[in-house]
């Protein structure tokens, strides 16, 4: 995992993020700074093809992405970075997955999916804010494994140690982005110090 946490655009960017004085249109606005910084780092490792280009000048050979790209924000709050990557994806198909977590047993709950045909031959990069239990994010990953796809990825803003463990042990060969590691979760589940609950931070629905 890229170790972005002492970046200082990113220590800017969360540190507003993280304030409770944070109005929503400005936490949207860091949420996709930050997503745009992750977008480098979270596509590094993608596989590529020489191809012939020719230029003003003369022909030469470049390199473009072997696989077509699909991201999938987990709604809500994953929708929050989806534009950010879209911008420097813009070829890249938009899948939904929407799942709420049950605030008592904290288990995921899925009420939308809406994926394309090709996310076998694609590079499939998942989109959530916060990894904070695991729970979401694991599930989403295995339905999309069983929906066939094969290169998966997982971007966050903000992990806990907790969540990561879950996805190792789940879904170890699935790289994680993510652009803080925080202290652990309490009692209710949430990110300590965290963000609060993205979701309601993004579209203002405290």
């Amino acid at each position: 995992m890229p170790d972005l946490h002492q970046h200082p655009l990113v220590t800017d960017r969360l540190s507003r993020l993280r304030s409770i004085d944070c109005p929503p249109h400005e936490f949207r606005r860091h949420v996709a700074d930050i997503a745009r910084l992750l977008v480098l780092p979270a596509t590094a490792h993608l596989e590529t093809e020489p191809v012939t280009v020719t230029t003003p000048i003369t022909e030469t050979t470049g390199r473009q992405l072997s696989r077509p790209v699909v991201l999938v924000p987990i709604l809500r709050a994953g929708l929050g970075m989806s534009d950010a990557f879209h911008q420097l994806l813009p070829e890249a198909s938009v899948a939904h997955y929407g799942v709420a977590r049950n605030e008592k047993t904290l288990e995921p709950e899925v009420y939308l999916e809406r994926f394309p045909e090709n996310l076998g031959k694609a590079e499939v990069i998942v989109l959530d804010p916060m990894l904070a239990t695991g729970g979401s994010a694991a599930a989403a990953l295995s339905v999309l494994k069983e929906r066939g796809a094969r290169h998966l990825h997982f971007v966050c803003l903000v992990a806990s140690p907790e969540g990561l463990d879950h996805l190792k042990k789940d879904h170890r060969e699935v790289p994680v982005t993510s652009a803080a590691i925080d202290e652990g979760l309490n009692a209710k589940g949430y990110i300590v110090p965290g963000l609060g609950d993205a979701g309601d931070r993004i579209f203002g629905t405290l």
